[in-house]
């Protein structure tokens, strides 16, 4: 291995090169990379194919191994694979809970899939973002986030997903994120890529976590004239600097009351879609499913 001029500025990427590849290899990675780079030095961490993701759970447990010589550890990216290495509703983890509880320094944790993902509620001192991408996020883990003392997240990314690929949260479930009691510093709320738009426009509108917020981000769902209707009709979104509702099916005269309704917020409404048809029912569609 050839080690950067400076190994702390760069983030580190652990993956094996076959999709089949034995369990052990991946664990061998990890054992040479604490082998061959300075502990002190590993400051970021993205995690790629490990071995069937499409069925085994990544093995985070090769990195809470190594926890007590990564100390100066602050971001990970658990499974940045494409759609061509394994579809985001196919990737497949286990309980997560005890990465965070072995790196307490850690600043940002980026998770893409959620089939088999666990979470129970923690307090973690560190944490500045944690971002779920999936097809479809299980309700237990929107339950976990919300009941998690997290003073220091200033940014939060939900991506709901539709429920055939695993994303059965409802409103109820984000009950403890839209209060914010667990999330003083949030600054940045995403609640996107949800079946369910609508409804949590509606809960948005009155969630006491929105008046401290700078960005609200209800994209890449099925949003329309109902859901963005009521989001107006709730609490002001004024003091808003962003929000992003990209991917949408609002009607054009819908669209540009809610522009019309925030001056001075940057809001993103592009991307708009038209729901499919078939067989006199209407099909609408979140950005990423499968």
């Amino acid at each position: 291995m050839t080690l950067p001029d400076d190994p702390s500025a760069v983030a580190w990427r652990l993956e094996v090169e076959d999709f089949d590849a034995d369990p052990e290899e991946f664990a061998g990675l990890v054992t040479a990379m604490r082998e061959q780079v300075p502990a002190d030095a590993v400051r970021a961490l993205v995690i790629g194919e490990w071995g069937e993701a499409y069925e085994r759970p990544l093995p985070v447990e090769a990195l809470v191994e190594a926890a007590g010589e990564w100390t100066g550890l602050r971001a990970v990216f658990l499974a940045d694979l494409t759609y061509e290495q394994c579809e985001i509703s196919w990737l497949t983890h286990g309980d997560i809970t005890g990465l965070l509880a072995a790196y307490p320094s850690l600043e940002v944790l980026w998770v893409r899939g959620a089939q088999g993902l666990r979470l129970e509620p923690i307090r973690h001192t560190g944490l500045r973002e944690l971002q779920f991408e999936s097809g479809g996020l299980p309700a237990g883990v929107v339950r976990a986030v919300g009941a998690c003392d997290l003073p220091a997240l200033q940014r939060l990314d939900l991506w709901l997903g539709r429920q055939d690929y695993g994303g059965d949260a409802g409103i109820d479930d984000l009950a403890g994120v839209l209060a914010g009691a667990g999330l003083p510093a949030l600054r940045h709320l995403a609640v996107c890529n949800a079946e369910i738009a609508d409804a949590v426009a509606a809960a948005v509108a009155t969630a006491p976590v929105v008046p401290r917020l700078k960005a609200l981000d209800l994209s890449k769902g099925v949003l329309t004239d109902e859901g963005a209707k009521a989001l107006l009709a709730g609490q002001p979104l004024t003091h808003l600097a962003r929000l992003d509702l990209h991917h949408h099916f609002l009607s054009e005269e819908t669209a540009a009351s809610v522009v019309a309704a925030l001056p001075g917020v940057e809001v993103d409404l592009t991307d708009r879609q038209v729901p499919d048809e078939y067989n006199g029912r209407v099909y609408r569609f979140t950005a990423v499913g499968e």
